[in-house]
């Protein structure tokens, strides 16, 4: 597939804005991928190159995590297998969609999963911290990963949103523990459905590598930054965001574009 200078343009200065955004709020992924998407590449190709570019800036906050010792990896290694067998299950589910019936789905998911990302901050109130016994607490995380690994490679945003959620409330993880478990299977599930997409020859790789580099430069200066109202830059980036890629794909839906 032939790259132009516009699809570079368009597509790395918002995986940076994206990466900056989900570092000092998070919903990046609401941003990444109608980035790929209004510059008119097939859905696939844009799901599959967007992995490539956020698999860089999620190897680099896992590897930061790591090092502060905030993964518990007794925990993470079954996760970590459950999260790269669901997200590569998800990737060759998603390779089966018609291009179009895909887009579809999207109109409809992208808004629900902004709504969820949106009120993220009253999820987790007295969620975690329970002992449970560790077999349960592995079984239960591990499920998880599964199914949100499944959802990773089928398509993608939310997914560490999600992740927090159901760790915390299921397996019963306090929000530190299940923030450094999230970095891991997230890691995982990206490079599983990655896999997948590259071996598929759907990923865009100087596109992808550089839009990554522009990720990491994003997260980088929003991990210095000191925004105290990072929600509130992030929801009208989204929304604008949201509102470009659904009239573009209205558009095309009704043959205008």
């Amino acid at each position: 597939m032939l790259l132009t200078p516009m699809h570079f343009l368009i597509v790395c200065p918002l995986i940076g804005l994206a990466g900056y955004i989900d570092s000092i709020a998070g919903g990046g992924g609401l941003i990444s991928l109608p980035a790929y998407l209004i510059t008119g590449l097939p859905v696939h190709t844009c799901i599959a190159t967007n992995k490539m570019s956020s698999s860089m800036g999620t190897a680099i906050a896992t590897a930061k995590y790591a090092q502060s010792g905030y993964i518990d990896w007794r925990l993470a290694v079954f996760c970590v297998a459950a999260g790269l067998t669901g997200s590569s299950l998800g990737a060759r589910i998603a390779l089966l969609i018609d291009d179009q019936l895909f887009r579809i789905l999207m109109l409809i998911i992208l808004p629900l999963t902004a709504l969820y990302v949106f009120r993220r901050k009253d999820l987790f109130a007295g969620q975690g911290g329970e002992t449970i016994p560790f077999a349960r607490m592995a079984v239960l995380a591990s499920v998880i990963a599964f199914l949100l690994g499944m959802y990773d490679g089928f398509y993608g945003p939310g997914t560490g949103t999600f992740l927090l959620l159901l760790l915390t409330r299921f397996a019963h993880l306090d929000v530190r523990r299940a923030n450094g478990i999230t970095k891991a299977i997230n890691l995982s599930s990206n490079i599983g459905s990655l896999y997948v997409y590259l071996t598929s020859g759907q990923v865009l790789l100087p596109l992808g590598i550089c839009a990554g580099l522009f990720s990491i430069l994003g997260n980088y200066l929003g991990s210095r930054s000191f925004a105290k109202k990072g929600a509130a830059i992030a929801r009208p980036v989204i929304l604008l965001m949201l509102a470009v890629f659904f009239a573009r794909t209205v558009l095309e839906l009704l043959g205008v574009m």
